[in-house]
């Protein structure tokens, strides 16, 4: 059954290479890539059950024991994070094939996100350091030819510094990993996790620990290195913004918990101060950006940054509660987030534009489409009953726990100012009346008009990921009990690494 393991790098790979044999036939890549996604959603899921079942399996590669050769572990963090990646790829190819251009289609657009796809889950289950940094590249490359396909001047810029900003982040940990070998003579993480504590002086731990944050702190978008998100995000098709925004930064997130915790668990508390400093200013510069913002998916795009704060917050607490409310809030805001994503496109579809001011009447016209973007804004906000609430009040009581009463309020005051962003798009795109004044869509048929906008159907594929995803979060918070019950065992074996550490040496020291 290890071979589960590597299932959610190989279905993608595979996918890719049987979209590219296609390259001329658009709709067999479709398909591919839907059955490429669905497998990895199955994969994902029996995948996590054989964890849940049976502990932490791991795969070694080459029969080369851990830790000379490359090993891949999946436990309960990774294994539900392959699950969401499943998930997410799911709705969001789903929602390509009604929405993305032929032309992105002819230059490979499904193969480059199923390689997306194989980067991130290569991340996700990666036992040493240098594979992360190969994951990493992967995914990074994939992305940067997502985010520049089509050709745009806001895209190319957009692009440039993404990529840019990346490659730096990409530097920064290579050269970290050759420090750490430098230092131990290994890259495997478990093997690292007994070795890094007897290295002398401490100073150098703490530096190598310092590096990393900075590489990963860019990957994930943390306040000061976030500058390259809003610049990028909102410039490609909305398919390719709502998987960004529920994986990418996400990946930085994963490997900040996975390094802290095996690597420098006795360091955390040194480094408490300045992650809860700097989950504080992310969330509170994030969310102020998106307060400021009138278009979408630039006001969506700073929302990524300040939800990343609250999961900062749960890393900076590092206790067991601390680390299940990161987890249970994970996958609760990639599923918020990239829900909002889709919605935003279907809004572009009804009305032609994505700015505020060029939006209105959706309320009326489409009651449905104003139900699926009120559940998942309320549930971005926190509001009882969804699962934003839950993820949050988990945080809140860590932080309590833990006297840390500055971090709770600045979360509850970001909480608030994220309502506020939310209720300024359904006043405007939803609650107001559609402008009289708005230009004609630009294939010239007709003007926006409420008439227009009420007789257009969305297509079939553009409502089903849309309420897929919102399902997923109502079960989400349905299912608090056992999904809480699950996050929580999977904070154990991150805040006990002892697990992970005899499943991947076996007990070799």
């Amino acid at each position: 059954m290890n071979g589960l393991v590597l299932a959610p790098v190989l279905v993608p790979l595979v996918a890719a290479a049987l979209g590219l044999v296609a390259w001329r036939h658009p709709d067999l890549q479709r398909y591919v890539a839907v059955g490429g996604s669905a497998v990895l959603l199955v994969a994902g899921v029996a995948l996590l059950v054989n964890v849940e079942r049976d502990g932490i399996q791991t795969l070694q590669l080459g029969d080369w024991p851990a830790p000379f050769g490359i090993t891949m572990v999946a436990d309960l963090f990774s294994a539900i994070l392959i699950v969401l990646t499943g998930v997410l790829a799911t709705a969001t190819v789903l929602y390509s094939t009604a929405t993305i251009d032929t032309g992105r289609e002819r230059h490979a657009y499904y193969p480059l996100t199923m390689v997306l796809l194989a980067g991130v889950a290569g991340t996700f289950l990666t036992g040493d350091l240098f594979n992360l940094y190969v994951w990493f590249e992967v995914l990074l490359i994939a992305s940067f030819v997502l985010l520049a396909l089509g050709g745009e001047r806001a895209q190319l810029e957009g692009a440039l510094k993404y990529v840019a900003l990346n490659l730096v982040a990409s530097a920064v940990l290579l050269v970290t990993i050759g420090v750490v070998y430098g230092m131990t003579g290994t890259v495997n993480l478990a093997d690292l996790s007994g070795r890094m504590a007897a290295v002398e002086p401490i100073g150098l731990v703490d530096a190598v620990a310092a590096m990393l944050l900075v590489a990963f702190g860019i990957k994930a978008a943390l306040v000061p290195l976030f500058f390259w998100l809003p610049a990028s995000y909102h410039t490609p098709p909305v398919a390719v913004s709502a998987i960004f925004s529920g994986l990418l930064t996400k990946v930085g997130i994963y490997a900040l918990v996975r390094v802290f915790t095996l690597l420098f668990a006795d360091e955390a508390l040194d480094f408490q101060p300045l992650l809860l400093t700097v989950a504080a200013l992310t969330m509170v510069i994030g969310v102020i950006g998106a307060v400021a913002q009138h278009e979408m998916r630039r006001l969506l795009s700073f929302h990524i940054i300040s939800q990343i704060g609250y999961l900062v917050m749960g890393l900076a607490l590092f206790t067991v509660n601390a680390m299940a409310g990161l987890i249970y809030f994970l996958v609760h805001v990639a599923l918020a987030k990239s829900t909002l994503f889709l919605v935003a496109g279907a809004v572009r579809q009804l009305t032609g534009s994505f700015e505020l001011s060029k939006t209105g009447g959706l309320w009326v016209l489409k009651p449905g489409l104003a139900l699926l973007f009120g559940i998942a804004a309320m549930s971005l906000a926190g509001i009882p009953p969804f699962s934003g609430f839950l993820a949050k009040l988990a945080l809140i009581e860590a932080g309590l726990e833990l006297d840390q009463l500055l971090i709770v309020l600045i979360a509850l005051g970001v909480s608030l100012m994220t309502l506020y962003s939310m209720l300024k798009i359904w006043n405007a795109a939803f609650w107001k009346p559609l402008p009289t004044d708005l230009e004609p869509f630009a294939d010239g048929a007709a003007a926006v008009t409420p008439e227009r906008v009420a007789g257009t159907r969305l297509a079939l594929m553009v409502v089903v990921p849309i309420v897929f995803l919102v399902g997923c979060s109502l079960v989400l918070a349905v299912a608090a009990g056992p999904a809480f019950d699950l996050v929580e065992r999977a904070a154990v074996q991150l805040m006990e690494p002892a697990a992970y550490v005899e499943a991947v040496l076996g007990g070799t020291p």
